[in-house]
């Protein structure tokens, strides 16, 4: 089992990083391995929509995006996590989630994700529902913890002090793993559901 983390704050070591690392060690303790990609802080642009991807297989803009898409392919469920800033995930955050998601081709079927979010005060809930689409529509179930995926604290180091919070993020730990194991033997008894042609309907014709 391998999980994909990737800390959507501008800063490597604050407050978002610490409510991953939470997540982390049950990880580890659970015998999952845990590779954690740093985006918040890159020079990651937008999705300019020229379907390049769809020829070359990968994003025209050569950078985190195609650096981690491997990775993507071959872990067993991702966590996102980010600050909260007006309401919303980290812009460089969404840009790559956008362009990570849009770019790659393989099948996400039964990938488990989970978003996380770090905040002052509010706000959290609308950032949560906001990173959470990127899996429901890719078919990928979300793992749910005892609470919003979410912590609180403003300068570096204070969520530790959101007892909570950071029991949120372990029993997430626990809950995803679960989930991750109980899918890989499903798949291994059942394999995957079976999947329709897509049927794509334009509003306007």
């Amino acid at each position: 089992m391998k999980v994909m983390m990737v800390n959507g704050s501008a800063h490597a070591k604050g407050n978002t990083f610490l409510a991953l690392e939470e997540m982390r060690k049950v990880f580890e303790q659970d015998g999952i391995d845990v590779e954690m990609v740093h985006v918040g802080n890159k020079p990651v642009r937008g999705c300019i929509g020229c379907f390049s991807c769809v020829s070359k297989g990968k994003c025209v803009f050569d950078d985190v995006v195609n650096e981690t898409a491997k990775l993507f392919e071959e872990c067993d469920g991702l966590v996102v996590g980010s600050p909260v800033y007006y309401a919303s995930a980290n812009g460089t955050l969404v840009s790559y989630l956008d362009r990570l998601f849009f770019s790659t081709h393989f099948d996400k079927t039964m990938k488990v994700g989970a978003s996380v979010v770090v905040a002052r005060r509010g706000g959290l809930s609308a950032t949560f529902d906001e990173l959470n689409k990127y899996f429901t529509m890719n078919q990928m179930p979300v793992a749910s913890s005892q609470y919003w995926n979410s912590v609180h604290g403003m300068e570096p180091g204070e969520v530790e002090e959101d007892g909570e919070g950071l029991q949120t993020m372990r029993t997430l730990a626990r809950n995803m793993g679960f989930l991750m194991k109980s899918i890989a033997l499903g798949k291994e008894k059942f394999g995957l559901p079976e999947k329709e042609e897509w049927i794509p309907t334009n509003f306007i014709r």
